[in-house]
């Protein structure tokens, strides 16, 4: 993808003014797993939106069947990128918000509830209304059910709901969609899904982006140092609160 910059009206409004925007030419997605990590605020759903809208997938969500709309809060930043796009079409693809996960389900289950126009949309994801499951067994029924091969998929924190059990069993999944040739790109803050070792993992910065191994990521070095100095680090989170009070 590269951000047509020549036709941006100002880089000091929103979403311009988002350090990825201001720093951004092009990015390089990988075939096969490109990750967007970064702290809050840097712009990684803003960026992953636009990817995904200028695509054509809804901006809430789903396949792009789906045209539902609670709130109109997506940014025109899409308008604004060009997606390279190869020869071989994806014959699948789901753009995935944890964010708007709940309305998706609920647009499933009044569409399903209406004049029948042959099966059910829930039997795509597993025969089961998304609501009459967990948070995270509903998240993991549309990655096992509804994802196919020679998809594209366009994810944003998928761990929100899965334990670090299940976020070991999406990473196999993914590993058998790439395996049908699918591509993912996936916004995350979990270092276990940052894991995929035939990946690149994009880390949006206030200075801009950067390439980086998942062994350098803050996400990954952070979780290792709280989990091999868990009470020192405790002790220090600690001292600090009461100091600011």
């Amino acid at each position: 993808m590269r951000l047509k910059r020549d036709r941006i009206p100002a880089f000091d409004k929103y979403p311009f003014d988002l350090s990825v925007v201001r720093n951004l030419n092009s990015l390089d997605l990988h075939p096969k797993v490109t990750y967007i990590v970064g702290e809050n605020g840097m712009g990684k759903s803003t960026l992953m939106e636009s990817i995904a809208v200028s695509w054509g997938f809804n901006p809430e969500g789903g396949t792009m069947n789906f045209s539902f709309s609670t709130r109109a809060t997506h940014s025109d930043l899409y308008d604004y990128i060009q997606l390279v796009k190869g020869t071989q079409r994806p014959r699948d693809g789901f753009f995935f918000r944890a964010e708007s996960y709940y309305n998706f389900a609920t647009t499933i289950d009044e569409l399903d509830s209406g004049p029948s126009l042959g099966r059910p949309i829930k039997d795509s994801y597993g025969g089961k209304s998304l609501h009459e499951q967990s948070h995270g067994e509903s998240f993991f029924a549309t990655f096992v059910h509804r994802f196919g091969g020679q998809g594209l998929y366009i994810l944003d924190e998928p761990e929100a709901a899965l334990s670090p059990l299940r976020q070991m069993a999406m990473l196999a999944r993914i590993h058998e969609l790439v395996q049908q040739k699918s591509q993912f790109i996936i916004a995350t803050h979990s270092p276990i899904l940052m894991a995929y070792p035939d990946s690149t993992i994009f880390n949006l910065t206030t200075d801009g982006i950067e390439v980086q191994a998942l062994e350098d990521t803050d996400h990954y070095l952070i979780m290792k140092e709280f989990m091999n100095n868990k009470e020192k680090m405790i002790q220090q989170l600690f001292n600090e609160a009461e100091s600011d009070n």
